[in-house]
């Protein structure tokens, strides 16, 4: 009972946040791919569909290097930033903190390598943590774009380290005022550093996948691009059992495989629904806890899922309702006509749209899916018009 309770505090199950220690599960293959990566300098691009843990992965990977001396790692999560100037702020930041850990060598690192920038320092204390930051003044032309873009490989060279730079949502970067003229001089700056390796990666998956595996775009061939698949279903079974040992409850084999796969394998449901699972769990799980609280999972989405068909066209919900049975030729003619598609001419733009907004996966050589499982289900239990 006293393990029990242990657990209280801190669930068996982690989603909605990064998943580290005994919450991270699998990847090994991938984290050996991305180590290797790292170590030999060789710049990666990470694309998945939402959710699937990349910054998880990014982040284990970058908390095993941070313990070997030869290593400076830093991540900088772009998601706020709007402008060059609140990228280049968050970069700095990132890049110096990885250095200098504290204060006094913070500011003496960041007035030896941006002085010109007249930087200014702000520490805060939220009585748990104290954080600190610099702000740099882009108004003042005396400065140098090109010593920001520089400043790892520089401080590198001067410590005599590897340094490794992880930017997160990195899709951000299209929304600048000159979002090709910005891409363009990140890139002549970061293929010249040999002593950094970039790792490029964010949530919107057909957004990256312009940017990288586009010719035409700065970024293409910028260095090795990882797709992530699925979790095998074994690994996460396995992981779902033991995770429920370890807190003095029960749930067989069998089960946790029908719960990895009643979601489709998805990482971030599987901890979710198997969250939902063990609290609702005295001694042993069943069939029928493990279905309620799926159940319970699509009820609570259910808001999100019905302003998202409201944003759709018919065309584009009867195209999802083809995708949910199974549906391999669009274009044929009992398709069109039993899904009201139009012509098969349409198919296309209908499939793009739904790939834009991250609705629909279309991966090559692979089957198109939806790519939020539960979404799937809530689909399956509604009634349709056609």
């Amino acid at each position: 009972m006293k393990k029990e309770e242990e657990y209280n505090e801190a669930m068996p199950f982690a989603y909605g946040k990064i998943a580290e220690n005994k919450d991270f599960a699998g990847r090994e293959k991938d984290i050996e791919h991305l180590t290797a990566n790292f170590k030999g300098h060789v710049n990666t691009t990470i694309i998945s569909p939402r959710r699937w843990g990349k910054t998880s992965l990014v982040q284990h990977v970058l908390t095993m290097l941070s313990k070997d001396k030869k290593y400076y790692t830093a991540k900088v999560d772009i998601f706020n930033c709007r402008t060059e100037e609140q990228f280049f702020t968050s970069y700095v930041n990132a890049i110096m903190k990885a250095t200098a850990t504290k204060f006094d060598a913070f500011t003496q690192a960041v007035k030896q390598y941006l002085g010109s920038f007249s930087p200014k320092f702000s520490i805060s204390d939220d009585g748990q943590k104290v954080d600190f930051s610099v702000s740099l003044d882009f108004h003042d032309k005396n400065y140098s774009i090109d010593d920001i873009l520089d400043l790892p490989q520089r401080i590198a060279t001067d410590k005599k380290k590897n340094f490794i730079v992880c930017i997160d949502e990195f899709q951000t970067v299209n929304e600048y005022d000159d979002p090709i003229g910005f891409q363009r001089k990140l890139r002549a700056h970061w293929q010249l550093h040999n002593s950094v390796s970039y790792c490029l990666f964010g949530s919107k998956r057909h957004m990256l996948m312009d940017i990288f595996g586009n010719y035409e775009m700065p970024f293409y061939r910028f260095g090795d691009i990882m797709f992530l698949e699925k979790i095998p279903e074994d690994v996460m079974s396995k992981f779902v059992v033991k995770r429920f040992k370890d807190t003095g409850k029960t749930i067989s084999p069998k089960l946790a495989a029908e719960l990895v796969r009643m979601v489709d394998l998805h990482p971030y449901y599987i901890q979710q629904l198997a969250q939902q699972s063990w609290l609702r769990t005295a001694d042993v799980c069943s069939e029928e806890i493990v279905k309620s609280a799926c159940n319970s999972i699509v009820a609570q989405l259910s808001l999100l899922f019905s302003n998202l068909m409201d944003s759709l066209t018919p065309k584009q919900i009867n195209f999802l309702y083809a995708i949910v049975d199974g549906v391999d030729n669009f274009s044929s003619t009992e398709v069109l006509k039993k899904y009201s598609l139009g012509t098969s001419a349409n198919i296309k733009n209908l499939r793009n749209a739904l790939v834009s907004r991250d609705i629909v996966d279309l991966m090559p050589g692979k089957k198109m899916e939806i790519q939020d499982p539960m979404f799937v289900l809530w689909l399956k239990g509604l009634k349709r018009p056609i």
